[in-house]
């Protein structure tokens, strides 16, 4: 008689996946229902720059409803390395753990070079185009992740094993990052003019090391 061999099944769990997509739609529902007027401005981002012209003050920076867009663009981009990571390392993307480590990098990641930003803008007597630069970049990179919540959910629950999808998706990200670049030159062109040298040591400093660095040891990594 033959003997029955049984092994364990160990399965991870996504109900933490599903829980934070919730989270996100809660998000925006709750935006929508409190600031309609607001939510539909923002949602014509695309080809519409009336919200950045609305909502330009500094101040809007730290209120409820950017707040929490911004917390939503955390988790979206945060889902999107996630499954960069499972893809081209073959990473297990239900990694809850593994979530938390990429969500954390990003978070200590883009708060600390906002703190250092705003240290050397005050060094370089930019502190308005910093603050708006910011506001505008805030705004764009939302309104991508905000794109990118169905598809990480899509990619979350029906994995594409094709490398070439993934790439599309990083290229197309990289050229809309650089569209947010090119809009906020074109608003600020006024203000730039007058303190072009501090702005390209900012450029230099902020907006180009950092990434380069990354990539660097990422790549080496």
């Amino acid at each position: 008689m033959n003997a029955i061999e049984l092994h364990e099944r160990i399965t991870e769990s996504k109900d933490w996946a599903a829980l934070l997509f919730v989270l996100c739609l809660g998000i925006v529902t709750v935006n929508k229902s409190i600031s309609w007027v607001r939510f539909s401005e923002f949602i014509r981002l695309a080809y519409s720059d009336k919200y950045n012209k609305i909502y330009r003050d500094s101040s809007n920076l730290q209120d409820g409803f950017t707040v929490s867009m911004f917390f939503l663009q955390l988790i979206s981009f945060s889902f999107f390395i996630l499954l960069v990571i499972q893809q081209f390392e073959a990473q297990e993307k239900n990694s809850f753990l593994l979530y938390i480590q990429v969500f954390t990098f990003l978070s200590v990641f883009i708060l600390s070079k906002f703190l250092i930003e705003k240290i050397i803008a005050t060094a370089f007597k930019i502190e308005e185009f910093n603050e708006q630069f910011n506001l505008l970049k805030v705004n764009y990179r939302t309104y991508l992740s905000l794109l990118l919540l169905p598809i990480n959910i899509i990619l979350f629950y029906n994995p594409i094993t094709s490398h070439l999808f993934f790439w599309v998706l990083i290229i197309l990200l990289f050229t809309l990052n650089v569209i947010t670049y090119i809009v906020a030159l074109k608003l600020y062109q006024n203000l730039l003019l007058r303190k072009i040298f501090y702005f390209i040591l900012y450029l230099c400093t902020l907006e180009i090391a950092p990434y380069y660095f990354i990539y660097n040891w990422f790549t080496k990594n």
